[in-house]
């Protein structure tokens, strides 16, 4: 990535400033939030956190080369600083600029929405991908710039960040962005400076209540990027979830036309004679007095939603109907999302990302669908998040399930016991065990399981770690059923 050499002056020129001093045309080459990777030429910005505060390491990133500081008080350092009321609220703005707005250089297109984020800008990577473009894509899974992994550890990086990947996607020729943008995320300002191209909705459940406390707040939060679809590159377009109860207030917030999609209501884009399969789903797009025949190859009701979104894109976005259409039929499927292990075992072993109650039963009721035999269901809920789901999470699995293995899933600085007697007091009407310990409860599963069950191993998909305070330990699910079912005579290859 090219160095920035842009003048301190110009790079405010975006912002509301409170107050400055020190000689702003000073030059700067770049910008960071955190003291220990601070380059000489930086801008530094210093962000107050909820345990940390950046004003405390100000010295540090000045020692390390940060030629100016973005403060929310005047620090006794002798550099050039910028006083403004929020420090993180103008970082991506300040960043764009800094790293030449990147966004307005390829398409982007941004997803929002409590479950489905994931699979859908897969989706739409892989459509790009047919159709010939070099893509890149933020999200949960990590970053990819033409196929190259990225780690990242958040749904939707910092804003600094964001522009960073976003300026090395433009320097390595990449056209299109895909980038999940979480209710955090624009809530934070974190996607401050990004200007997006297509917004989707997917759905609206609950979750993240520990940060925005009322399903309005969270709304609202999600309103922001359809409420931003402005700038300098036209057209843009808002392509919405029509099924969703949010439908309305989000359609009413955006500021770009838009496209509604679903199975239900009267939308632009109708998926009809939907079927699902142990295999997948089939389906037909309904548009425009046109009919496009749909084969994605992930089980559930919610893989309809998903597929339809990324199609919508597709052929808003003028690509050919039909190409959008083998490009969805070509793809197997999304790491950690209704994910199967096989070694040869009588029974099916599933692993998902759902943590939510409306991600839950989408799966628990897809496995049930097509479970001749027990379903059991092993799941957790993430400690220092939304208390409240807890229960209702154990309400949905007991609903579907035939037996629970109620666990651990990242309590953090909670009791795990704690969270799984929460948990507990939805549960009813299904027999239960409550093991703390997530590798006993899989285990157990596989142990208990006959043939023509399915284990349902819910909550952490793809990750590849488990908290326990503030402490992240190797821990995959799948990688974790393996061994289990090694552990029980089964050791074929996967297929």
């Amino acid at each position: 990535m090219p160095s920035a050499n842009k003048s301190l002056i110009d790079i405010i020129s975006g912002i509301e400033v409170q107050a400055t001093s020190g000689d702003l045309k000073v030059i700067v080459r770049g910008m960071s939030m955190d003291s220990r990777h601070v380059q000489s030429g930086d801008l530094y910005a210093c962000v107050p956190g909820l345990q940390v505060d950046g004003h405390d390491f100000a010295a540090s990133a000045v020692t390390s080369g940060a030629v100016a500081l973005v403060v929310e008080r005047f620090l006794p350092l002798d550099v050039p600083q910028v006083k403004v009321s929020n420090v993180r609220q103008v970082m991506g703005t300040l960043a764009a600029f800094i790293y030449g707005h990147p966004s307005e250089q390829l398409e982007l297109v941004g997803v929002t929405g409590t479950n489905g984020k994931t699979t859908i800008t897969y989706l739409i990577e892989k459509i790009g991908i047919k159709h010939g473009k070099k893509v890149g894509l933020i999200g949960t899974l990590g970053s990819r710039i033409d196929g190259r992994n990225i780690p990242g550890d958040r749904t939707t990086p910092e804003a600094i960040d964001v522009q960073k990947l976003l300026a090395e996607m433009v320097t390595e020729g990449v056209s299109l962005a895909v980038m999940e943008v979480s209710s955090h995320a624009l809530a934070l300002g974190r996607v401050g400076g990004c200007e997006y191209d297509v917004g989707i909705f997917t759905n609206l459940t609950q979750d993240h209540l520990d940060y925005h406390k009322t399903m309005e707040d969270y709304l609202y939060a999600k309103s922001l990027l359809f409420a931003n679809l402005k700038g300098i590159k036209n057209p843009k377009i808002s392509i919405l979830n029509g099924d969703d109860p949010a439908f309305m207030e989000l359609s009413q917030a955006s500021v770009a036309p838009v496209v509604s999609y679903g199975i239900y209501n009267s939308v632009d884009y109708r998926a009809e004679n939907v079927e699902v399969t142990t295999e997948g789903v089939r389906f037909q797009v309904h548009f425009r007095e046109t009919i496009q025949d749909i084969w994605y190859a992930t089980p559930g009701f919610f893989s309809v939603y998903n597929a339809l979104a990324a199609f919508v894109w597709g052929v808003e976005r003028g690509y050919s109907p039909s190409t959008v259409a083998e490009a969805l039929a070509e793809i197997s499927g999304v790491p950690g999302r209704f994910e199967s292990v096989r070694l040869g075992q009588p029974f099916q072993v599933i692993v998902d990302y759902a943590h939510t109650p409306d991600g839950l039963e989408n799966v628990v009721r897809t496995a049930r669908d097509f479970t001749k035999g027990r379903l059991l269901t092993v799941f957790g809920c993430g400690g220092d998040r939304d208390r409240t789901k807890r229960p209702i999470m154990g309400e949905v699995a007991a609903q579907w399930s035939d037996f629970l293995f109620v666990t651990s899933d990242n309590p953090r600085t909670e009791d795990p016991d704690l969270i799984i007697k929460e948990i507990l007091a939805g549960v009813s009407g299904v027999d239960y065990v409550a093991l703390g310990d997530r590798r006993e409860a899989i285990w157990s599963a596989c142990r208990l399981a006959k043939p023509g069950d399915t284990i349902l191993i819910a909550g952490k998909g793809h990750e590849t770690y488990q908290i326990f305070g503030a402490e992240v330990y190797p821990f995959d699910d799948r990688e974790v059923a393996r061994e289990a079912l090694r552990g029980l005579g089964y050791g074929q290859l996967d297929n």
